[in-house]
């Protein structure tokens, strides 16, 4: 017993260590002060400044298109990857695909940083964050294809080729549609990434291009207004959301299992 109470002492600790700071941000964006240093009362007013504020829509709206082309783009190479991964067992495409999604993530901005200017010599953008987003995507969306496909029955492909399905009708009619949680959970989870980076896109961005984690980057670098925990209460509430149903969609899959 004792034992057990000092885990569930040391696991509420941690949980509060990680939610507890989330909670005053949403607390305190209903703060009616611009001061946020004190609870004043209870307001809407910083979420109507932040639906009128263009810096912060064109920010958002930034954000949607990378993560929508992002994931998009992601997904499609990602399932593609995941299904070659788990069928033909290649010895360099899995580390291609997953060494971005181990990398720490300062590596991989610099490093598509100096990619993107010395060797392609492009312009940084839209267009260069959103391959850096595709980049680091593809390995999750994989991860979760594979292990979609490996819960399944070979023999279910193999009957199809039996009953003389050519490769793409196998695919079309069989493998698709069985991994199709998988895909959308990947998609998902491609998208809840992408709109919610700072780093990659920090360095990839270039001038002139803003995304929402930028601009709240660069509104916390004056103050923390309760305008900054509104837009983080909603991007999180975002996240969270895209998450939890990404999880409902492939539980088995986001948990590794087949």
């Amino acid at each position: 017993m004792r034992r057990a109470w000092w885990l569930w002492a040391i696991s509420v600790a941690v949980y509060a260590f990680l939610y507890v700071p989330l909670t005053i941000v949403v607390i305190f964006s209903f703060n009616d002060s611009r001061l946020n240093a004190e609870w004043v009362g209870f307001t809407f007013n910083w979420y109507h400044l932040l639906f009128r504020d263009e810096e912060m829509l064109r920010a958002a709206a930034n954000s949607l298109f990378i993560a929508l082309t992002a994931s998009a783009v992601a997904t499609v190479l990602g399932t593609m990857a995941g299904i070659a991964m788990h069928r033909y067992k290649p010895k360099l495409l899995p580390f291609m695909v997953l060494t971005p999604v181990a990398m720490p993530e300062i590596l991989l901005g610099v490093s598509l940083l100096i990619f993107f200017v010395q060797v392609l010599n492009l312009s940084l953008g839209l267009v260069s964050v959103i391959v850096a987003h595709i980049t680091f995507c593809i390995g999750f969306v994989a991860i979760i294809v594979r292990a979609r496909l490996a819960g399944m029955d070979d023999s279910i492909f193999e009957a199809a080729r039996d009953l003389g399905a050519t490769p793409w009708q196998t695919f079309k009619r069989v493998t698709l549609p069985l991994i199709m949680p998988g895909v959308i959970a990947g998609a998902l989870m491609a998208f809840t990434l992408s709109i919610d980076d700072f780093v990659i896109t920090f360095f990839t961005a270039g001038v002139g291009v803003s995304t929402l984690p930028l601009q709240i980057y660069s509104m916390i670098k004056i103050a923390v207004t309760p305008e900054v925990n509104a837009v983080s209460t909603l991007l999180m509430l975002l996240t969270l959301g895209m998450i939890t149903l990404a999880g409902r969609i492939a539980p088995d899959a986001l948990r590794g299992k087949g």
